[in-house]
This record gives C-alpha cells, structure tokens and sequence, in this order.
C-alpha cells in the first residue's frame, strides 16, 4: 500500500469514527429531549398556578412549574397512570386511540388503536385497565370494558335492559369493587368523535356491582352526566352535569352502605362562562376539575383554560391556568403528587402537594 492510500483509509475511518459520534451524539440529544419536560414559565413562583384563596398555598410548591410532556392529539381525555409501569394513558378521541406516555423516557406513542373512540378510563381494584367505548369501530363500542392481565378485552356493561348505551363518558371504581360510569349522549351526534346514531337510554349514571356484575342505572334525571369521583370517604358521590342550565353543575349525592345513592345537593356552580368537565378528589377533600369555556361567546376561552381546585365547601381556591382546555386529569408520578392534565392537544404536568383520594 502506497503512502496516499494510507493517508486516504485513515481520512476514511476518521470520518467514519466522526460521523459515528455525532450520530451517538444525536440519538442523545433526542433521548433527552424526549425525556425532559417543558417548562410553559421559567419563574418561580409559576404565574400559571393562581392562588385565589390562602388556603390553596398548602397545595402549592414554590418552585415547581407548570410542564408540556407530549401533543399531536385532536381531543385528550381520560387520563389514566398506571403506577407499576409509570406511565399515562391518555385517549384521543378523533383519531380514535389511546395513547401512552412513558415517565421515564418520555416516549409518547400508540397504545390501542382503533379503541371505539375510548373516552374515559381508570383502573380496579386488581390493576385493570377499565375503559369507557365512547362510540363503535366495526359494529363494537358504546360499552364498558376491562382489559386482563393477559390483554384479553372483557366486556362488562354493553347494555340496560335490552337497549343499547349511548357514549359511555368516565368512569370510577369505589373500594368494594363497583364500577360507576356516566352515559351521556355527547359522542352520538357527530363522525369526529364516533358516530351518529338515535340514542335508545336516558342520559344515566350507571353502577355494575364488584361481584355479581349486575349493572344498575342509579341516576337517570341529570342532563349530560360526565365527570364522576369519589370523596376520600367514598360517603359522597361528586358529579357533573354537563349540560345544566345556565350553568353547569357538580350534585354532591350521599352513597349508603348498600351502594344505593341517597339525596342531592349543589356542590359547585360554574359561573361566569366556565364549564367543568372530568374531576378528581384529593385526600383533603379538594376537587381539581377540568375547566374551559361554556361556549358562549361572551366567555373568553384564554381567561378560563386549565384546572379549577374547589375546596370541600364548594369554594374555589385556584388557578391552574394552560393555553388548552383542560378536559380531564389525574394523580399520578413516582409519589403520586404529579397531577397530569389532558389538554385539548397536549398532556401537561404539575407537581403539588397532594394526592388522590383513590391512592
């Protein structure tokens, strides 16, 4: 070998050694830029999280920031973390899937699809995945699933007294095992979210029993009953009404030890252009409810966007505020002080200084 071939294979194989380095280099830096979280504001304390009573300032860390963790979906709602794995599912009701966010590499993929344009989801007592079919994909959906250890799909309430659900909503398991789900008819009327269709039932509130399985309808007289959760005693049932007039409503309702619902009472009241939509209940009591616009034209989408807190008295005490919508949320992180937050097109993050009343 002459000498300019020498010089020319070493040339070679250090362009090779450079090319394979910045390559290194750059699944590096796209490993970590999946894994880090935007931060929306680089000050502390957030102006994002607003205080609108003292009270709130014990759920607030001084120097946490509100976070944008993954987008490129068309409508997100319920989110659901699964603490063994750590990682968030989030439906995507358009482009009719579920998507998974991992905490740890902060990857953000499919996880089902299609999913019958799955809405809300939650888990039971054993670690399954339960998931509200908000609409059908080739003859299946408008029905409440669980997913088994296995990955085999079980159907658990596809219908009441031989009629067919409407869309079910959201969706929550209390501590003896029952599943409680809303069916209102909101993925009904259009081909963006499902499919329309001539609904059969009343918009319901239903109750499938932890052991028999039988499903109950236990409320039929609320106009579009959506987000649903517990209080940490599980002796109150919290629930939206999404389509009051004029403006919506969480019902406060008294559970019976038989699983029987008692009386009702206002718990919240949405004014001034704000609609409330999934809600989850801290250990304190403390309900952070996914908040927006009514649609009326008077309201102004960019004032409301985020999470509202009310107190147990039915007092707001903060501010969440998000450049989305904010349709529904959960506990969850390492510790589960992380709330997660589906916006309309993008999951976003805040630690605070809580946990769900489930945890």
């Amino acid at each position: 070998m002459d000498q300019s071939s020498s010089k020319d294979g070493a040339t070679r194989r250090g362009f090779v050694k450079q090319a394979m380095a910045l390559s290194a280099g750059a699944v590096t830096m796209s490993y970590l830029g999946r894994a880090s979280a935007e931060p929306l504001g680089l000050r502390y304390p957030d102006a994002a999280v607003e205080v609108l009573d003292d009270s709130f300032l014990k759920y607030r860390l001084f120097n946490a920031s509100v976070e944008k963790l993954a987008t490129g979906m068309r409508w997100a709602e319920g989110p659901v973390w699964v603490a063994d794995g750590r990682y968030l599912l989030v439906s995507d009701i358009p482009n009719n899937r579920i998507m998974r966010w991992d905490e740890i590499t902060g990857a953000f993929s499919p996880y089902r699809q299609p999913s019958n344009f799955s809405n809300g989801m939650c888990r039971d007592l054993q670690g399954r995945l339960i998931v509200c079919e908000g609409s059908t994909t080739e003859g299946l959906g408008r029905r409440v699933t669980r997913t088994e250890h296995n990955g085999k799909i079980t159907v658990l309430a596809d219908h009441y007294q031989g009629k067919r659900f409407n869309s079910p909503n959201d969706v929550v398991v209390r501590s003896d095992g029952s599943i409680w789900f809303t069916d209102p008819p909101f993925q009904t009327g259009n081909d963006y979210e499902g499919h329309r269709i001539d609904t059969e039932l009343p918009h319901g509130v239903y109750r499938v029993d932890g052991e028999s399985g039988e499903v109950r309808q236990v409320i039929d007289n609320v106009a579009g009953p959506n987000g649903l959760c517990f209080s940490p005693d599980e002796t109150t049932l919290y629930l939206v009404e999404g389509r009051a007039k004029p403006n919506r409503l969480v019902w406060a309702y008294s559970v019976n030890d038989d699983g029987s619902l008692g009386g009702r009472r206002q718990h919240i009241k949405a004014e001034g252009y704000g609609a409330l939509d999934g809600i989850k209940c801290d250990e304190d009591g403390n309900l952070w409810c996914g908040w927006g616009s009514s649609g009326d034209p008077r309201g102004r989408p960019e004032d409301l966007d985020g999470v509202m807190v009310f107190n147990p008295e039915g007092k707001a005490i903060g501010h969440i505020r998000l450049p989305e919508r904010c349709a529904n949320l959960c506990f969850g992180g390492r510790e589960g002080n992380r709330l997660l937050m589906a916006g309309s097109h993008s999951i976003y993050a805040l630690y605070v200084n809580t946990r769900s009343a489930l945890s």
